[in-house]
């Protein structure tokens, strides 16, 4: 029998804030950024201390690992980043050193967009050589990844409404991505789509399915939107709508507490320790609402259970 392994693909993030401008050039792939750009997310990451992304996204392979060997399928677990160490090809050039033959592939973002989970499988791809992979397209209606968003976001709801002694509302959000990512070519030659729905790219729409699995599951939400976060500085337009004019018409409703939580990210980094719990707490602040925010999935068992089943199901495709 061919030796198998499971290989996660995630973002990657720097260590210190010197290291910034290298992880930039890698995020664009080499393309100049102005020097403002780099020293607002220098700063950002400043007022963090750091990003945890790197080492929570180990502990996950780490769990995923115990998951699939309690279950008898002891097979190795490795993590690979598409923007720093450790790097998707020395990762896979070190599996088939480690002779690996099959691997069942899974990106570490549920919601798939070509322009970035494809992104993450050309990077892959090109250093596989002999090695057959599955690489999982996207998991954004998986059940158990919705149960563990839910995990996360009963108990924050319940202190707050007990907190406040009134109904609480939630946010969701999934990180934006710039329009032409998910426009067809016929779309991009036209007006922007803010919320493509005949758009080729499933990004968006799987984005929204994955919180209203969340929601269903939470029947004590009051009510919920959906918006884009941290759209980037590159140029043109990215979707939206974004989380600072939802938190407007939210108040504008008379909402003065708000459960905000993301359903695209799968750990904390600073998208979530800078843009979530600073940035838009004290805008919501301005508008007269108190944000919080559930716990990261972070080391989460269900979610751990839910990317094993992936590999498993990864790794029988193989086989047949």
């Amino acid at each position: 029998m061919a030796k198998q392994a499971v290989l996660l693909l995630a973002h990657g993030t720097p260590e210190t804030v010197e290291q910034i401008p290298e992880y930039l050039r890698n995020v664009v792939s080499g393309r100049p950024l102005p020097q403002h750009v780099i020293e607002e997310i220098q700063h950002r990451y400043a007022l963090i201390g750091k990003s945890p992304l790197t080492e929570l996204t180990l502990e996950q392979g780490r769990l995923v690992q115990a998951e699939l060997a309690a279950t008898g399928m002891p097979v190795p677990v490795y993590v690979g980043m598409r923007n720093w160490r450790p790097y998707i090809p020395d990762v896979v050039r070190q599996m088939r050193v480690d002779g690996v033959e099959e691997a069942a592939v899974i990106c570490l973002a549920p919601q798939n967009s070509r322009t970035s989970v494809g992104l993450y499988r050309r990077a892959v791809q090109a250093e596989a050589g002999s090695l057959r992979m599955d690489f999982t397209e996207g998991w954004a209606s998986d059940p158990l990844l919705a149960d563990a968003f839910a995990e996360r976001l009963r108990p924050a709801l319940k202190k707050l409404r007990e907190e406040t002694g009134t109904p609480v509302p939630v946010l969701f959000t999934a990180h934006s991505v710039p329009c032409r990512t998910i426009q067809t070519p016929a779309a991009a030659e036209g007006q922007p789509k803010l919320w493509p729905g005949e758009g080729a790219d499933p990004y968006a729409q799987e984005a929204k399915h994955t919180a209203e699995l969340v929601a269903e599951r939470v029947p004590e939400i009051a009510r919920w939107w959906f918006a884009f976060q941290s759209q980037g500085a590159s140029g043109g337009p990215w979707i939206g709508p974004t989380v600072e004019d939802t938190l407007q018409a939210i108040a504008a409703d008379g909402v003065k507490a708000l459960v905000l939580q993301p359903i695209g990210f799968l750990c904390d980094h600073v998208e979530i320790l800078y843009d979530v719990d600073i940035a838009f707490r004290q805008y919501a602040v301005g508008l007269g609402i108190r944000l919080e925010r559930p716990e990261s999935l972070n080391g989460s068992q269900t979610l751990a259970r839910a990317v094993a089943d992936l590999a498993r199901q990864g790794l029988a495709r193989l086989q047949a």
